[in-house]
């Protein structure tokens, strides 16, 4: 606050009064000190320069970066010319303002070069047709020349396609490691942004890193973040479409001499859009399925190698019986089982894992951990004879599932009770056995309907829509 004094003189009397009036002696009295406006003006003009050096390091900084003369500004520090990794009309990485935060870079996990790869082929079990599909990158990375003099090329993108957890990013690591070629790992959600140009130039970046490190493999994990089906004028998103015209173009735009191989992985394959399956782009598909009970054996044995088991059987036998358990399990469910019957085994002050620890683990997977829910004597009456229903139709009818287990204990995955089958892993199924699957569904609820004259209960909802 400034204060306009016409007479100082007079200011001063009034507030030596004032002081006196109010009882305190000279020593207490407010200081007065006096200043010139030359002073004032100094301090001014040393603050406006501390603001103006700030402002020029600023865009000198900007500047540099513009013109690739930064550090990490367009890939390797001190690259002369540009590949095609350009952004916004500079050398840079790309983005506006040549990048200026660094937002074009790709976050690309970079392994075989500092980061050495040691999965190989041995390390994933099953998935033998998908191993002898991708051998044939192996070989190309290895060895082109093989290749080339007899006019082939390899395909320039292959399509990992298959449910969550059956080993599609560690087949795609195994093909790296048995190469021996630098494996670059990204997301397809780490293109996606909301600024308009920045998933695109992190396209350009992470090729071009490809390109010098070539032969490489690049790997993008859930690709269907940014391939999804591009849509019309309305509706539509202009920054993953502009991400993916670029990662089309780049894939046009190397040819099969760099030794540059894009792999990429997706549940949902059906959302992809056409221009990313066509023939010189991602023009192969290797479907992954759930393993078999063969490759569940053998996936089974490499996570045993681990568990201390007990010597009532050899871990061969454990396998054999374990797979013969889970049907429809996934390698990453296979692995969980493992862990949770040796967290059972450890909780119960056990020396090894049993039998009895992996049915239960497989208990808590398919259904959670047990909750302890307060129930009726009429509420566990009615679960125990739909459980039984179920029982009883799969034990008299010709084509059900065999029964393996049921139980009313109540799960933390919201199931009262349910019935473990060991189903058949066939392909086709006949009118007969499609009927009395449907039986033994809704046999649940008949039981109630009979046992209870006529009154049915919720509980069949997931019976129904199963058979739905």
């Amino acid at each position: 606050m400034h204060l306009v004094l016409p007479q100082v003189e007079n200011f001063l009397y009034k507030l030596d009064l004032a002081q006196r009036e109010m009882g305190k002696v000279p020593n207490e009295f407010v200081p007065v000190k006096y200043a010139n406006e030359a002073s004032l003006t100094e301090s001014n003009a040393m603050m406006n320069f501390m603001i103006g050096g700030l402002y020029l390091a600023l865009m000198l900084r900007i500047y540099r970066r513009m013109h690739g003369k930064g550090k990490g500004s367009g890939g390797a520090k001190g690259a002369g010319k540009d590949s095609g990794a350009g952004g916004f009309g500079g050398k840079s990485g790309g983005g506006g303002f040549g990048d200026m935060f660094g937002m074009g870079k790709s976050n690309v996990q970079i392994y075989g070069v500092d980061k050495k790869i040691k999965t190989r082929f041995k390390h994933v079990a099953g998935m033998e047709n998908a191993k002898t599909e991708v051998m044939e990158f192996v070989d190309f990375l290895k060895d082109p020349k093989k290749y080339q003099k007899l006019g082939a090329s390899i395909p320039r993108g292959a399509l990992l396609v298959g449910p969550p957890g059956t080993g599609k990013t560690l087949l795609a690591k195994a093909v790296a490691g048995e190469a021996g070629v630098p494996f670059l790992s990204i997301a397809g959600s780490d293109f996606t942004e909301m600024f308009v140009g920045v998933g695109a130039s992190r396209v350009r970046d992470l090729f071009k890193k490809a390109r010098e490190k070539a032969p490489a493999i690049i790997f993008i994990d859930e690709i269907d973040a940014v391939a999804k089906k591009r849509h019309g004028k309305f509706g539509g998103n202009d920054e993953r479409d502009n991400t993916l015209n670029q990662l089309l173009v780049e894939m046009d735009g190397f040819s099969t001499e760099e030794s540059v191989i894009v792999l990429a992985a997706t549940n949902r394959v059906d959302i992809l859009d056409a221009a990313v399956l066509r023939p010189g782009r991602f023009d192969r598909q290797i479907e992954i399925t759930s393993p078999t009970i063969k490759d569940r054996t053998e996936i089974f044995k490499v996570h045993l190698k681990k568990i201390k088991l007990n010597e009532e059987k050899t871990r061969e036998e454990y396998a054999r019986k374990m797979a013969s358990l889970t049907p429809g399990f996934s390698g990453a469910e296979i692995s969980n089982v493992c862990n949770e019957a040796a967290i059972i085994a450890a909780r119960d002050n056990l020396e090894a894992v049993g039998i009895k620890e992996f049915e239960k683990a497989i208990e808590r997977v398919i259904g959670g951990l047990e909750k302890k829910t307060i129930m009726t004597t009429e509420e566990r009456k009615t679960i125990a004879y739909h459980e039984a229903g179920h029982a009883v139709a799969g034990w008299f009818l010709e084509f059900s599932n065999p029964l393996l287990k049921i139980t009313i204990i109540p799960r933390s995955k919201g199931s009262l009770g349910f019935a473990q089958y060991l189903p058949d892993e066939i392909s086709l199924y006949s009118k007969d056995q499609i009927i009395d699957m449907i039986c033994t569904a809704l046999a649940g609820r008949v039981a109630e309907e009979l046992m209870f004259n006529g009154r049915v209960t919720t509980g069949a909802q997931d019976d129904i829509k199963k058979v739905t």
